[in-house]
């Protein structure tokens, strides 16, 4: 009886691998993926990897913007809307730098546009400028789905925003909301709070021509849902304003 049942064991072991064979799977793992739908035939050489041609850095603020609103490789052209460029001239008196475009912005076509730009413009009006005045500029020209971006788009409006700030070479720079001061300017003394960081001291940014004084304060959309921090806000405009 146990030779008989070996047997058969046997039988369906070697009819198991064989099914296999035929479906194909002629060893139990390999290294290197397989294509098992492709035609039969002599193996082709993977073709090289294309790389996107680099750019030299724009020499001019012109050019930046240019290159802006152009550049096909910028992180932008992944998300929907047209982008909302920087406005205002070199050597401003005042840089102003936000995270992204809100979704009114958006709608608008312009940076801090609805209830939050009436209290951004109230806040310029309390240091005795207008935005006229002012470099108004953001990390990202348009807003992704969700308004969230992966590290390494971070990163690279990081780069790109230190190249803006010394081709716009204002004589202050403030830096508006939690996001934009973590990834432009990010202190040993912090206050974190809920979704925005104060710098209490005076900064130095560092940019690709040298460092500009640099101070942060509360985005106004965090400010319109906790008026208790305009307190806050309002000591960093003073320092801004001494720092003249």
């Amino acid at each position: 009886m146990r030779g008989i049942l070996q047997a058969d064991a046997a039988a369906a072991a070697s009819a198991y691998l064989a099914w296999w064979d035929l479906a194909g799977v002629d060893c139990a793992t390999a290294e290197d993926p397989v294509d098992w739908l492709r035609p039969a035939g002599p193996a082709q050489p993977a073709a090289p990897a294309i790389q996107a041609p680099q750019q030299e850095k724009p020499a001019s603020l012109e050019g930046f913007h240019d290159w802006l609103a152009n550049d096909p490789h910028q992180p932008e052209r992944r998300w929907p809307g047209a982008p909302i460029l920087p406005q205002g001239k070199a050597q401003a008196s005042l840089m102003v730098v936000t995270d992204m475009p809100d979704p009114a912005d958006m709608t608008a076509g312009t940076l801090l546009a609805d209830r939050a730009g009436q209290l951004f413009d109230a806040m310029l009006a309390a240091i005795g400028l207008v935005r006229a005045d002012i470099y108004l500029a953001s990390l990202f020209l348009s807003r992704p789905p969700g308004g969230m971006v992966e590290a390494a788009d971070l990163g690279a409006a990081a780069v790109r925003m230190r190249t803006q700030i010394a081709l716009a070479a204002p004589r202050r720079l403030l830096i508006l909301g939690d996001r934009t001061v973590r990834t432009l300017l990010p202190p040993p003394n912090s206050m974190t709070g809920e979704g925005a960081r104060m710098i209490k001291d005076l900064q130095f940014f560092n940019h690709d021509g040298g460092n500009v004084p640099a101070f942060a304060t509360f985005h106004p959309r965090l400010l319109l849902g906790q008026p208790a921090a305009k307190a806050e806000c309002w000591r960093t405009l003073q320092r801004l304003i001494e720092e003249e």
